[in-house]
């Protein structure tokens, strides 16, 4: 029989993490406010009202994927008219338009995953991480 291999200590103490108003972890709470977008971070911006880690990634996640949506939404809008527009000069135009569109609009979002996949793991971290543009106005307005 073999003897079972020796337990690694850690040097570093565990880490204890703090409980929000929600009654869960703040790490948790901060990653939850991501995992549906602009929905659970609306929900965990209202409900929470002590954690100032749970309420700027709720307030984060909420201006990321509500400002994406909107961003996307209006660049569709344009796109739609130009396309039209173009259209009735040349089809091609009207089909180079909504391609580039395409393309344009698959890059925003993928920016907006991967910024919300590395800010999920930044919460659950329990880290303050602020993501370009958007993290300056969480900070400013997750303040009480």
């Amino acid at each position: 029989m073999q003897n079972p291999p020796p337990v690694q200590m850690s040097s570093q103490p565990p880490v204890q993490t703090a409980k929000s108003s929600t009654g869960l972890d703040e790490n948790i709470a901060a990653l939850l406010s991501y995992i549906a977008g602009w929905i659970t971070g609306l929900v965990f911006f209202l409900i929470e009202k002590d954690s100032r880690l749970v309420r700027f990634h709720a307030m984060q996640s909420l201006i990321l994927s509500g400002g994406g949506f909107v961003v996307l939404f209006v660049l569709w809008i344009v796109v739609f008219i130009l396309s039209l527009i173009l259209g009735q000069i040349s089809g091609i135009l009207g089909f180079l338009v909504s391609m580039v569109f395409g393309l344009v609009a698959t890059v925003i979002g993928i920016a907006i995953l991967v910024g919300a996949i590395i800010a999920l793991i930044k919460a659950y971290q329990g880290q303050y991480f602020k993501l370009p543009i958007v993290g300056n106005l969480a900070e400013k307005y997750s303040a009480k």
